[in-house]
Parts: structure tokens; sequence; C-alpha cells
């Protein structure tokens, strides 16, 4: 990673004492990702022998999946969590959002390195950490606990969300006692009814959110599965003719809360911002996935109004595909450190 540098304010801007910092990643995934290079099926296959009747050829002779498949999508899934992660016990219920995994890896990666930075000594074994919106499939808890033995609380609004995800903490070894989700009984609310009087937790994460309606939801999956037949064999992702067109939902999956809010995900992050503000002594560090980069400059002026000390817009890099997260405190410097002493 880049060393990160300070971004002046536009002239058009008012002056401010946020300090807005930008990190551009180096091409692709992070330096502690387990997920570099193609998948390596015979592996996954030891680790799923149910797999193997899921790959096929890529017409370059390389193994792969129909990602068009959800059955196929799930079982890569389950295979890489055995494989890389010693989660051998991991499955969602149908129509759940089914994630890719290296990309929300590299989120926990990047946040880790960002902690780093004022943790000094300290071990990354210290880290408590909060995801709002755990879903289902439980991702982001299972990578920050097993790469970096953090302590996980996840929220989700929907009970069979929360109900899934402790159970996959509650059947894995590596997870026990390391990993607990709360129902948010509150569905406007993402602190709020989560975080407990007297709890402090260095970082939270969170995937928010993209679409404003069900019917924007839909339309977005459809253009996922048109663009999977455009490119059926771009970068080794094949998908198999022979099946008729799939389902939307069943195929890329996701609940209501998963793929939709009102106001989208611009009106999410910036309720999120403002409810950040009444937590800044219990949280050191929020952060979130910004999928919209026009987002992020709305953000930044939300985070403003809130009163953030600092903000680090942190970009990751997968092959073409650009992505980012915001995080953002309202300590200084001094502060952070002293929350590692």
């Amino acid at each position: 990673m880049t060393k990160p540098k300070s971004k002046p304010a536009r002239n058009n801007e008012k002056a401010s004492n946020m300090k807005v910092i930008k990190v551009k990643g180096k091409a692709g995934l992070h330096k502690n990702n387990l997920h570099h290079g193609r998948y390596d099926f015979t592996k996954l296959i030891a680790a799923l022998p149910e797999l193997k009747n899921y790959v096929i050829k890529t017409p370059k002779g390389e193994q792969s999946i129909a990602f068009s498949d959800p059955v196929a999508v799930t079982l890569l899934n389950k295979a890489l969590l055995a494989h890389h992660y010693n989660v051998t016990s991991w499955d969602i219920p149908q129509g759940y959002l089914c994630p890719p995994i290296p990309g929300r890896a590299d989120y926990v990666h990047r946040l880790a390195e960002l902690l780093s930075t004022d943790s000094g000594d300290a071990t990354q074994q210290q880290i408590n950490a909060l995801d709002i919106g755990v879903g289902a499939n439980c991702i982001y808890p299972i990578v920050g606990v097993t790469q970096y033995g953090w302590h996980y609380v996840g929220s989700d609004v929907d009970p069979v969300s929360v109900e899934n995800a402790n159970n996959i903490a509650k059947r894995n070894r590596v997870l026990n006692d390391r990993i607990e989700c709360r129902l948010q009984k509150e569905s406007h609310h993402f602190f709020k009814g989560i975080i407990k009087p007297g709890e402090r937790y260095h970082v939270t994460t969170c995937n928010p959110p993209f679409h404003k309606s069900l019917q924007e939801a839909q339309q977005g999956t459809e253009r996922k599965i048109n663009n999977l037949s455009a490119n059926k064999f771009k970068r080794g992702q094949a998908v198999n003719r022979a099946q008729s067109k799939p389902s939307p939902i069943l195929n890329f999956g996701g609940q209501k809360a998963e793929l939709w809010c009102p106001g989208g995900e611009a009106a999410f992050i910036k309720n999120m911002a403002f409810e950040s503000k009444e937590f800044a002594d219990q949280v050191l560090w929020f952060s979130t996935l910004i999928s919209k980069k026009e987002n992020v400059r709305w953000m930044r002026k939300n985070l403003e109004k809130a009163g953030a000390s600092e903000v680090r817009i942190v970009e990751m890099s997968q092959g073409q595909k650009i992505s980012r997260f915001m995080a953002w405190t309202f300590k200084t410097e001094d502060e952070r450190k002293a929350w590692f002493q």
C-alpha cells in the first residue's frame, strides 16, 4: 500500500478541520489475502469433493464453474472457506446473499493495516469489531477471526440471518467464543440497540444495500446475468450454455435488507455517518464499503457535518474492478493510540 497523502480541499469547498487521507492501493489483492491467483480447484475439490460435479472447462482448458449457477457458487464458497479458513460447516438459506470471498477478505485485511498504524506493539487479538448487516453468510467475522484473532459482533435486521450466522459460529471450532450475532430490532438504526453500555469497538464494517427499491435490485441482477452471458469466458468465469436463463434472485441471492433500502446506498451511509457521532466514545474507527464512486464525496460532506476528525478513503483493486471503503474517526491520533495502551 502506498504512503497515504492528505487530499487538499477543492477551491469551491470550505476549509475544514477534518483530515481526509486517500489511500491508493497497489493493483491486486492485499498481500495478506489468501486468494491471489486463480482458484486451485484440485485443492478446493479435496476440501469439498461435492464441488467436482460443478467444475467445467473454459475454451482455454482451464477449470472454472458456472457463475450463473447459485448451487455452484455456494459450493465454491464452501470449499474456499473449508480450504483457506478451516470453516468446514458453512451454508446459507436459499435466496440469501452469497458474496465473493476474495473481495470481502480484502476489506478486512486493509482495515487491519489501518488499525496497525494506531496499535503500536499491541496484537490484533485485542481487536473488537462490529459488522453492521452481517447477513446469513457471516463472511467478515469469519475472515477477521481466522486471520487476525479479532472478536466480532455482527448485527442484522433479519432474524433468519442472525440465527444462521450464530449457527455457523457455533459449528466451527475456529470461530467458537469469538463471534456473537445480535438482532437489530429497529431497521432505521445502525448502532443503537446493538452497542451496549460499556462496550468498546476498535472498528466497524458494513456492506450497505446498493439499490433504492426491489425493482431496481431485480434490474441490477438481470444486468449481472446478461453480463455473464455476454462475457461467459471472461477472466475464466465460464457459464454453461446449456442452462436456461436463471432466476435473478435465486442466482445472486439477497433479501430485502441485503439488496435495497429506501434512498439506496446514499441515504444509508448518510444516516450511518450521523448516528456514528452518538457512539464516538465507544468506537475508534467506523467504516463502510462505498459501491458508487459518486457517493464518496457525498459521504465526505456528511462526515464533515457530523464532526469526524479524520477520514480515510481506501481503494481496492482487483483486476479492472476498483472498489473502495471509507473509514472515519472522531478521535485525535493521540487518543487513538491510547486505546491500545
